[in-house]
Order: C-alpha cells, then sequence, then structure tokens
C-alpha cells in the first residue's frame, strides 16, 4: 500500500474529493489531505482531517507548526500524488513553476509521480492556455485523467465534468499497478559524433526519434530510464522518469553505458553508433590549403558497444539490439543475432527515407524463434510492442 497525499483546489467538484480519499482509505492507502482557501469554501477541512486522522494542511505559516516545514514534510513523505480537484488555477501555477500557497509549493517539491485530475468549466477547459498548460505538464511526466462529458454546476452540458469517485479510484490503481514500475531501463538513441577537428565531425543520419519513443514507452509503463543520446534533430523527451545523458561520441556511449548497465535490468540500443572514427582528431580548424586537391582520413575502428554489453549482461538482464541497413537487411540482421550476444534483434531497412520519419517496419530477430515481421505503423507503436517484449523477456528469466 501507498502514502498517498491528496490536494484539492477550488471548484464544486470538491466535494467529491471526500469521496476519492475515503476510497483510497479503504484500499489500504495511507492518505493525507493539502487544501487551497477556495476549496474550503465548498469542503471544510475539519471532514478531511476527521477521516485521515491527519492535520490538513492549508496555510503554510498556521500556529503551532512553526517548528517544522510542514509542506517539505508532506512532499517527501508522499509515494503519490494526486490533485484532485484540479482547477484551471493550479494546473497554471503547476505548468510555470508558481508556488504561492501550500497547494502549489508542496506540490512543486514532491519527487514523486503526480496525477492530476481537472474539472472546471467546458469553456475554460477549451480555453487555448489551459490546453497550452496541460501539454507542459503531460511533457513534465505528468499524469492527468481526462474529465468527463456531462451535466455541469451551470446547468448545461459539456467536457469538464469531474469524474467519478469509482472512476478515479480505478485510475490512481493502474498507475500504481504499472507493468515496469521498480525497474530501470537504458535507452541509447540518435547518432555519434567522431571529431575530426573542432569543427568537422564524422556522423550519420539518425534523428534520435526510435530512441526517444522507447524511452518515453518504457517511462510510461512506470520504469525509471537512462537515456544516453548522441547527436539527434528532433526534441528531447521531457519526463521525470528519464534521466538525460548525453554521449557524443561512440567512446563517450560506451563509458555512460558501462557506468549506469551493471544498475539495469534491460539495455535497449537504438543509438546509430558509429563504426569508425579519425585515428587522430586536429586541435584547430583544418584550413584549405593552395595546391592540395585532396585529403586523406585515416580511420580506426569505434568499440563494438552492443557486443561489449551484451557480453557483460547477466542472466537477469535484458540486451536488444538494432540492425539498420540498406541490403540484405535480414541476412546482416541474423549475423548481429549470432556475433553480438543480444537477446533479440530489431531490423529495419533504411535504404529509404527512415530516419526522422513516424513511421518504421521492423522484423524482430530472437535466437531459436521464427523470425517475426512487424507491419507498418508508428514508430510509438513499436516502442511500445518492444516494451511489451522487453517486460515479458524480464519475467521469463526471472522464472
Amino acid at each position: 500500500m501507498a502514502r498517498i497525499s491528496v490536494y484539492m483546489t477550488g471548484g464544486i467538484a470538491a466535494y467529491k474529493a471526500v469521496s476519492v480519499v475515503r476510497g483510497l482509505q479503504k484500499a489500504g492507502h495511507e492518505v493525507r489531505v493539502a487544501m487551497t482557501a477556495k476549496s474550503e469554501r465548498f469542503v471544510g477541512p475539519a471532514t478531511l482531517a476527521a477521516l485521515t486522522k491527519w492535520p490538513v494542511l492549508d496555510d503554510l505559516f498556521s500556529p503551532g507548526r512553526q517548528a517544522e516545514i510542514a509542506h517539505i514534510d508532506l512532499a517527501d513523505w508522499s509515494q503519490l500524488a494526486l490533485v484532485v480537484p484540479a482547477d484551471a488555477n493550479i494546473l497554471a501555477k503547476l505548468a510555470q513553476g508558481i508556488g504561492d500557497d501550500a497547494v502549489s509549493t508542496t506540490l512543486l517539491a514532491l519527487h514523486c509521480p503526480r496525477l492530476i485530475v481537472p474539472s472546471m468549466n467546458s469553456h475554460m477547459w477549451e480555453n487555448p492556455a489551459v490546453q497550452r498548460n496541460l501539454r507542459l505538464l503531460k511533457e513534465g511526466g505528468d499524469w492527468i485523467m481526462e474529465p468527463a462529458v456531462g451535466r455541469l454546476a451551470e446547468g448545461y452540458a459539456g467536457k469538464g465534468r469531474m469524474p467519478e469517485a469509482e472512476e478515479i479510484l480505478a485510475w490512481v490503481n493502474d498507475q500504481l499497478d504499472l507493468p515496469a514500475k521498480g525497474k530501470r531501463i537504458v535507452v541509447t538513441a540518435g547518432g555519434n559524433l567522431e571529431a575530426i577537428d573542432p569543427v568537422r565531425f564524422i556522423g550519420n543520419r539518425s534523428s534520435g526519434k526510435m530512441g526517444f519513443r522507447l524511452a518515453e514507452a518504457a517511462a510510461k509503463r512506470g520504469a525509471e530510464v537512462d537515456l544516453i543520446y548522441g547527436n539527434v534533430s528532433v526534441p528531447l523527451p521531457r519526463d521525470a522518469r528519464i534521466h538525460l545523458h548525453p554521449a557524443l561520441s561512440a567512446q563517450a556511449m560506451l563509458e555512460k553505458l558501462e557506468e549506469l548497465f551493471p544498475a539495469a535490468d534491460a539495455l535497449l540500443m537504438a543509438a546509430a553508433v558509429s563504426d569508425w572514427r579519425p585515428k587522430e582528431a586536429a586541435d584547430h580548424k583544418l584550413k584549405k590549403q593552395d595546391g592540395v586537391e585532396e585529403m586523406t582520413l585515416q580511420l580506426v575502428k569505434n568499440p563494438d558497444l552492443l557486443k561489449t554489453m551484451a557480453q557483460k549482461k547477466r542472466p537477469d538482464q535484458v540486451v536488444i539490439g538494432f540492425a539498420a541497413e540498406t541490403n540484405d537487411l535480414l541476412a546482416n540482421a541474423s549475423r548481429k543475432l549470432a556475433e553480438k550476444g543480444a537477446d533479440l534483434i530489431v531490423a529495419n531497412d533504411v535504404s529509404g527515407d527512415a530516419f526522422g520519419g513516424d513511421e518504421d517496419q521492423v522484423t524482430i530477430l530472437e535466437q531459436g524463434k521464427e523470425l517475426d515481421p512487424w507491419p507498418w505503423m508508428s514508430k510509438q507503436a513499436v516502442a511500445d510492442r518492444l516494451l511489451e517484449m522487453t517486460l515479458a523477456r524480464l519475467a521469463e528469466k526471472k522464472n
């Protein structure tokens, strides 16, 4: 059972939050409550204090609590935070990082998942500023429950009504039972930059999109994700569960892998690692010279990151590699599966316009199993299926 802090903000739907608190207690959770002054216009704090057997936090400077930092104590105590109902005001404060009362200040100090249940008039819900704030919160890793469509306090129907307590409790339970909760997953993404001089480099066309979708899929399932990324051309994911580690060169990526992989349950190697690097990188920009029509670069092999990490994996760890090929896709991917030691290989044809696209078609290769070609689908759908496979393989190894 979890320690859950409930944050009630202004709105007539606050009365429903009392049933949510009671339902959480019946499920065996410890519950404490913080309330805004506006929410107390609809529900008295004495009601929540009586239910939880704990004082309601509604004032940062309340008499008798000066000796403690009440909002930090509540934030540190919480394993899950539920904002119900969440009015437009608290959405704006959280999106912009404003802490000016007991509720908003505590919510900013949390280091646990935040679940938010918005409730407001349908016109307010549709306001572009509100929708922008919701997008910012989702990008930051908050979980948002869509409001219901139904009769509002104003007397007409629309979207913005707070869902019933039973629906909210089921949603909270789903978040507590995330399939990857407690797992740590390392994901590599993007391409490497191998320096020729301080200005020029050898690289590739990888955008980082597939790796980013994998990281998001893992975080969505409750995993803590270490995302090691090289050169990318798409925005970095923003999620409280995704920890970012830049590593431009293959060597830098290897060093970060060796640091993080021992504590991980799984490794998904979606990065397009450079096979070669210049033997020596100049410490100054190499200038053109009159009469010199050619320049020769001496290249040396980079370490094989997938093979290196697969050889180090424990029996309880899963390693998944990618094979991006322009020709002889399955033959090359099969050879990679046999030589690298990964649990499975995800093969995709990049001879067309695959880099940076939103869709992909991949084939899964696994030791002792038949080829598993997947249909064309979005990279997010590919990532979701790969995460389900990863969790299934981890469960098999545990058994």
